[in-house]
C-alpha cells in the first residue's frame, strides 16, 4: 500500500541552480567567518601566557567580548534571518540589546572592582 500522506519535500523545490549555488555559497561563508573568529577565540585562549597582568591582560578581555559580541551579531543576522529586514527593524531588534550587553559590562565591571576592594581589605 503507498502512503499518500507523506510529502516529498525535495521535489517541491522553486529555486534554479544558481540560486542554490548562492545559498551554499553564502553557507559555506558563513561557516568561514564564524569559524575564523572562534580559531581566534580558541587561539588566543590557549597560547597566551596565564601569568599575564596589566593592559595586556585589558586587551585580551575586551578583544573576547568584542568578538563575542560580534559572533552573536553574526549568528543572528544570518540564521535568524534579520539581515533580510529593513534597516529600522533592525535597528529596534538590536539597539536594545547593545543597551543591556552595555549594561551587562557595566555592572560585572564594577562589580569586579568591588569584589577586588573586598579581597585586597581582607589580605592586608
Amino acid at each position: 500500500m503507498v502512503r499518500d500522506d507523506i510529502i516529498e519535500y525535495s521535489l517541491d523545490a522553486h529555486h534554479s541552480e544558481e540560486e542554490g549555488e548562492k545559498i551554499r555559497k553564502k553557507i559555506w561563508k558563513v561557516t568561514a567567518i564564524l569559524s575564523i573568529i572562534t580559531l581566534v577565540e580558541v587561539l588566543v585562549g590557549a597560547f597566551y601566557p596565564k601569568e599575564v597582568a596589566g593592559s595586556a591582560w585589558e586587551f585580551i578581555k575586551w578583544g573576547y567580548i568584542i568578538l563575542t559580541v560580534i559572533k552573536a551579531g553574526y549568528i543572528v543576522m544570518v540564521f535568524m534571518h534579520l539581515g533580510e529586514e529593513r534597516k529600522t527593524f533592525k535597528m529596534m531588534i538590536i539597539i536594545p540589546y547593545i543597551i543591556f550587553i552595555l549594561y551587562l559590562i557595566f555592572h560585572l565591571s564594577n562589580e569586579g572592582i568591588s569584589v577586588g576592594d573586598t579581597w585586597n581589605t581582607f589580605r592586608h
